[in-house]
């Protein structure tokens, strides 16, 4: 399906090999919390939410360097329109029991990202 004109939040977290498993745990945490609460159909609705992890690399255009040691935690969220990014951000707050830990872990982090990205190509 394709998400042109959509909206994606997206963001990158590099975690500090002493970081990766309170990622782990909070994104195993993040996935029911977001498939009990989120809207479905409608302008606030989630089309797609993916998370991956990889190793971060030493120059990330070639899949065969070094490794760094650190961890990439990749998270994409796809909404219907910017009032589910909104309806996302404000139910975090309100009821995620591991909100305040997930912005604890992220300032430990180096993250970079846009929380609300109109999607200008999208095939399929």
């Amino acid at each position: 399906m394709a998400h042109k004109g959509k909206i994606q939040l997206s963001f990158v977290i590099v975690a500090s090999p002493d970081l990766v498993e309170e990622g782990e745990r909070l994104f195993r945490s993040h996935a029911p919390w977001m498939e009990e609460t989120h809207h479905r159909e409608g302008d606030k609705a989630l089309l797609s939410y993916d998370v991956s992890k990889a190793p971060e690399l030493s120059n990330p255009m070639d899949p065969n360097s070094a490794p760094t040691g650190n961890t990439s935690f990749i998270l994409s969220e796809i909404y219907e329109t910017e009032a589910g990014v909104a309806d996302h951000m404000q139910q975090a707050e309100a009821s995620w029991p591991d909100f305040s830990a997930f912005l604890e872990w992220m300032e430990k982090c180096k993250v970079t990202g846009v929380a609300a990205a109109p999607i200008i190509n999208s095939l399929w």
